[in-house]
């Protein structure tokens, strides 16, 4: 029970918060707004995705049957649903393509930090070898500093040589 109201919690935590776009999809997103064949593409696909485009298919198939526009076997009827099949596939690989390219934008940002992450960690790296030889200096010094300082112990509390 806990652990259900636990999550519950989290998920509404995480639902107040502000998501940043990602500035590389923005981007892309923004050059490919430019061009007035990807924005036709864009609205086709979104609106052939949708259940308003199944509604509006079911009802005209159901009315060009029930006001029998043609005949069985519906010869018309299947070239258009055809053509607007290669139509439509032709779409969808378009929006597979956009996919496609946004992964791969997110992909080569995700590459350039990665490289950035590992340039600094050799850098953090470095600088950690120079620290731990400084460190190791400064023993070396004290532990000198500290045998020539030490005092000699006096021949009366020396102790005979067996």
């Amino acid at each position: 029970m806990a652990l259900a109201t636990n999550h519950s919690a989290r998920a509404d935590h995480l639902k107040k918060l502000a998501l940043e776009p990602n500035p590389v999809l923005v981007e892309q997103a923004r050059e490919r707004a430019e061009s007035v064949q990807n924005r036709i593409a864009d609205r086709i696909t979104a609106f052939s995705g949708s259940m308003r485009f199944v509604y509006i298919h079911a009802l005209w198939f159901g009315a060009w049957i029930i006001f029998k526009v043609e005949h069985y076997p519906y010869g018309l009827l299947t070239m258009i649903v055809s053509l607007e099949a290669i139509f439509l596939s032709t779409f969808v690989l378009i929006s597979q393509n956009r996919a496609d390219a946004k992964r791969q934008a997110v992909a080569d940002q995700h590459w350039q930090l990665v490289k950035e992450e590992d340039r600094q960690n050799e850098e953090l790296l470095g600088l950690s070898h120079q620290i731990l030889e400084l460190t190791k200096a400064v023993h070396a010094y004290a532990a000198a500093q500290a045998g020539s300082a030490a005092p000699e112990p006096s021949r009366d509390n020396a102790r005979p040589a067996t």
